[in-house]
């Protein structure tokens, strides 16, 4: 009896007085032609780093917490609960609705759905959902407001650093 399932078809097989046992070893077979592993070849090279920051994990505080602190990483924060403290991550940020940050953000891209006291800083693109609230400064790179949302503070979007403000001129005023 026979202890696993011989997936290569066509390939050779031991001869019929040789039957594999406990003890034995299987005869070496060809390499199946399909792996869960794909092979690295010139037609599918290894993903950059930026691609695999597309894959990062989300760090999620539940509606029914509250928490005091300091969030620094490189992954995607969601918070449903409350957070009171400042926000810095590479990946991006998200209050649900009914959630409530008290503190700074610096993230990629921000959602608000919930309410934000506190500024926004260096954001590439940052989402005020329908009820969603923001009482502070916004600099940003791109900002799409929902109607029914609310926001008190100075807003600075489309301006992405001075280097990009610098070949506009020198392109457009030259």
């Amino acid at each position: 009896m026979a202890l696993w399932k011989d997936t290569n078809t066509g390939t050779a097989t031991p001869s019929a007085g040789a039957s594999p046992g406990f003890g034995s070893t299987p005869p070496p077979a060809a390499p199946p032609e399909k792996s869960n592993v794909a092979p690295l070849t010139p037609e599918m090279p290894r993903r950059p780093a930026n691609q695999q920051r597309l894959d990062m994990k989300e760090s999620v505080i539940a509606s029914d917490l509250t928490i005091e602190g300091k969030i620094v990483g490189s992954g995607h924060v969601r918070i449903a609960g409350r957070f009171k403290g400042d926000v810095q991550v590479e990946g991006n940020v998200t209050l649900d609705t009914g959630a409530h940050l008290e503190g700074q953000v610096k993230a990629s891209v921000v959602v608000v759905g919930g309410e934000l006291v506190g500024n926004i800083e260096n954001a590439k693109r940052v989402e005020l959902l329908e009820g969603g609230v923001i009482s502070g400064d916004v600099k940003a790179g791109s900002l799409t407001v929902a109607a029914g949302s609310r926001m008190r503070g100075q807003v600075e979007f489309g301006w992405e650093g001075d280097t990009r403000t610098k070949a506009e001129t020198k392109g457009y005023g030259s």
